[in-house]
């Protein structure tokens, strides 16, 4: 696909004109939609996947990397309104779930309405944020970090022609989310549940459990078998937990 989508944001494998909910599914630095490929056949035909893509990939390569989070938020945010005429949840991975989280609190506060749930996944809550000089690094050294953290095929990133595609946006994510302020505007007004794999060297369970403080609602930390990308590893026991969460009345 060469040109844009109406809206280049989202994507929308299985449209529903009346959805009973739409999920938002942000990926990882550097990630794509691939992350949530399997979910439109594992969601039940209710709910409806909305994958976002961000700039710097798939068909967006061409199109200019945001500065800094509260951007990426604000674009995204405008991005996804049309959608929220249904009652809606996200999920976020890694970054993902930062930016899910400054997400909802952007919507929320330019009057929109709150979601049924926010998912965020592998991610340290914003007081224990760990910063970090990755964006730094050279191709080799950022290529070798990726396959560290097992969410990109090292063949791939052996091949030159797909490491100039990959690594811009890779490594534009990482400054983003490197140099964000993690001071969000307050907690989310919608029940939260955090998401860790069990080896995952990327943050504690403590760190994981920090979400608490950031929803006036109720709040769960689940732990599942996996690394980092516990959730390429064991999508079918995810999805049906997130699906639970979502359908299941409070």
């Amino acid at each position: 696909m060469t040109h844009h989508p109406a809206n280049p944001w989202v994507r929308r494998p299985r449209p529903l004109p009346r959805p009973a909910m739409r999920l938002l599914c942000l990926p990882h630095a550097g990630g794509s939609t691939s992350l949530y490929r399997l979910w439109k056949d594992l969601l039940p035909p209710e709910v409806e996947p909305v994958l976002v893509c961000p700039p710097g990939r798939e068909d967006r390569l061409d199109d200019p990397l945001p500065v800094g989070i509260p951007e990426l938020v604000a674009d995204l945010g405008r991005a996804v309104v049309p959608l929220l005429d249904r009652p809606w949840a996200v999920f976020g991975h890694s970054m993902g779930a930062t930016v899910a989280h400054e997400l909802v609190l952007w919507l929320f506060e330019q009057g929109h309405p709150a979601p049924e749930h926010l998912f965020v996944s592998a991610r340290e809550a914003p007081q224990h944020h760990h910063g970090g000089s990755v964006h730094l690094l050279d191709d080799d050294a950022l290529a070798a970090e990726l396959i560290r953290l097992g969410g990109t095929a090292p063949e791939l990133l052996a091949m030159p022609e797909v490491r100039q595609l990959v690594l811009p946006a890779v490594r534009g994510d990482y400054r983003l989310i490197e140099t964000y302020a993690a001071a969000p505007a307050g907690p989310v007004p919608c029940p939260l549940t955090a998401l860790v794999g069990a080896a995952d060297t990327e943050l504690t369970a403590e760190e994981a459990a920090g979400w608490e403080t950031w929803t006036t609602g109720p709040f769960q930390l689940l732990t599942f078998p996996g690394g980092h990308f516990y959730l390429s590893e064991s999508p079918y026991a995810l999805v049906d937990v997130v699906c639970r969460r979502l359908l299941t009345p409070a």
